[in-house]
């Protein structure tokens, strides 16, 4: 007995080393024999197993305080480092997951909880998943024929943030796009084409000089629209901000008398330095009296509006026509993930609409009101619902609000910790460069105004704790003692 028990041990090795030697030989193969070709079942098994033991070990290690944040080279030696380039000749599976391997080792790890730096942070598994099943599905959103399930998903969703927002039965239009810079440029065109439709087959000719209003400290994003869509970034009329960050009503009520046609205003719900809130009832009065579109930008701070503690930060929301709303920056959706909300039903699709026959049929067997498409700018879109949807499900409003309250409960302990500190004088861009020397942990810095560079600290990672709060102060004066 004790024989036949040898011999199947010894059998048994011989069976696990002829495995290890497929599956070695499967990996030294070229890609040219995954699926689809002929019997590449096995090989692309093995290789896609392969893939996610990568990227299992990576998240793993993201999430391990012990870890660096960044492995940091400068880019002359990390080229150096790797072969980057591109090749005439395929190279094996086995040189691809080196690839796999080297890209990860080198990435930032934004799911670190002492990842500060701006702005997308964290990384939900659930959101993970998504992504995951999406790029599986490899679908288009521009019709309900090819992407049916996800198409539905944006629908519902999208009627549930108008809920949200305040308007009534969750009414109205939008859209989710490649972030929150196309989010407001979406704004921009819609407003101009409400008050101009002729614009959009005669072009800025036949409109007289437009002008837009926004906060001296809102994103860079609204100038960049102007300048898309030949409005001009000398037409974007920049308000006076009050110490704290806000815009001030009684400057643009000033400025919308003083020069051109107004027919926007971009009220900001959590600036991109300060992250101060525009008080939006007051400007929302001040569009209403003049007949101007009334654009909030919340792609930073639009997310608090799920907190009941702290939504009032947005009270009158309500009031626009429309909203900018960014779930991968405060609620930790995986990029790419920003919707535009729109109050008027209709107004996207008309002022988009090309009624390409050849996608937009008007003959097809469902509802037609499904092909999102012909409102959107893009063709092609990527499916950035069903992260958003799927996370949803899995944490429910209050999961997201109780996230969204530890991440603000976050940024008052770190205020509270370091306004009466001792000798806190930062010199924040040489601190900085050690920072990512070391690999510790990441914040970023930047001037604004008057005021020298100062460190700009970004809470939006769920991993985040007290302990890491501290450890990035104890770290700051660590790292600057000798300054």
């Amino acid at each position: 007995m004790a024989l036949c028990i040898w011999c199947k041990c010894v059998a048994c090795y011989f069976l696990i080393g002829l495995q290890f030697i497929r599956i070695f030989s499967l990996l030294k193969s070229r890609p040219v024999y995954l699926l689809p070709a002929l019997d590449g079942d096995m090989k692309t098994m093995t290789f896609l197993q392969e893939v996610v033991d990568i990227l299992l070990a990576y998240i793993t290690e993201s999430f391990d305080r012990e870890t660096k944040v960044i492995d940091f080279h400068y880019p002359n030696e990390l080229l150096q480092r790797n072969n980057w380039e591109l090749q005439d000749e395929p190279e094996t599976l086995d040189d691809i997951l080196i690839s796999c391997r080297a890209t990860l080792k080198y990435a930032i790890k934004t799911a670190h909880p002492r990842y500060f730096n701006q702005l997308s942070t964290g990384l939900d598994m659930v959101g993970l998943a998504a992504d995951w099943l999406t790029s599986t599905a490899n679908t288009n959103m521009f019709t309900y024929e090819v992407a049916p399930v996800f198409v539905l998903l944006e629908y519902v969703t999208l009627k549930k943030m108008r809920e949200i927002i305040g308007w009534e039965d969750g009414r109205g239009d939008g859209i989710f796009s490649p972030g929150g810079a196309i989010s407001n440029m979406y704004a921009m065109l819609l407003a101009r084409f409400k008050m101009f439709p002729e614009v959009k087959e005669k072009g800025m000719s036949s409109v007289p000089r437009l002008a837009a209003f926004t906060s001296e400290h809102s994103h860079f994003s609204i100038k960049k629209g102007a300048a898309a869509l030949g409005i001009g970034t000398e037409s974007v009329i920049c308000i006076k901000a009050d110490e704290s960050g806000k815009m001030i009503p009684a400057d643009l009520e000033r400025k919308i008398l003083e020069g051109f046609v107004p027919f926007f205003v971009s009220a900001t719900a959590g600036t991109t330095v300060y992250g101060a809130f525009d008080p939006l009832i007051a400007i929302s009065d001040i569009c209403k009296k003049y007949q101007v579109w009334f654009h909030v930008d919340g792609a930073w701070g639009g997310s608090l509006i799920m907190s009941r503690m702290h939504k009032w930060k947005l009270d009158g929301v309500e009031r626009a026509n429309s909203v900018t709303w960014n779930p991968h920056k405060m609620m930790a959706v995986p990029l790419q993930c920003s919707a535009l909300l729109v109050r008027e039903e209709g107004l996207m699709q008309n002022c988009n609409q090309m009624h390409a026959c050849y996608l937009f049929q008007q003959d097809k067997h469902y509802d037609l009101s499904y092909d999102t498409g012909d409102k959107a700018l893009q063709c092609g879109r990527h499916v950035d619902i069903f992260k958003l949807w799927l996370m949803w499900r899995a944490k429910g409003t209050i999961g997201f609000e109780a996230q969204i309250d530890k991440c603000l409960e976050l940024s008052e302990y770190l205020y509270n910790k370091i306004k009466d500190r001792e000798g806190y004088e930062m010199v924040a861009p040489v601190i900085k460069a050690r920072m990512m020397e070391y690999g510790t942990t990441m914040v970023s810095y930047q001037p604004q105004g008057d005021k020298v560079n100062f460190f700009r600290m970004v809470i939006s990672n769920p991993a985040a704790t007290f302990e890491d709060i501290d450890f990035l102060i104890e770290e700051i004066e660590r790292l600057g003692q000798d300054l």
